[in-house]
């Protein structure tokens, strides 16, 4: 049940995420009084940026699961 919880965790957190890039690129296109060009710039930059930070997460997410897996197992005596 545990890993249910934490898949259902990351399941609401990237919809968050995705949900949130969505509406700030919608009210960014809709507000900005820049020319098309540079809302398009900032938009790209602002998705690496997100990408990246994504990323991030997810690597960071992979090493602790790792950690845990590698810590039962010691448990374990494996």
């Amino acid at each position: 049940m545990h890993e249910n919880d934490d898949k259902n965790v990351l399941l609401y957190m990237l919809a968050g995420v995705g949900l949130g890039a969505i509406i700030g690129a919608a009210a960014g296109l809709l507000f900005a009084p820049k020319a098309g060009t540079e809302t398009r710039e900032e938009l790209s930059g602002k998705l690496k940026e997100l990408k990246h930070k994504t990323e991030e997460w997810v690597t960071e997410q992979k090493q602790k699961r790792t950690a845990q897996v590698e810590a039962a197992l010691e448990e374990v005596g494996v």
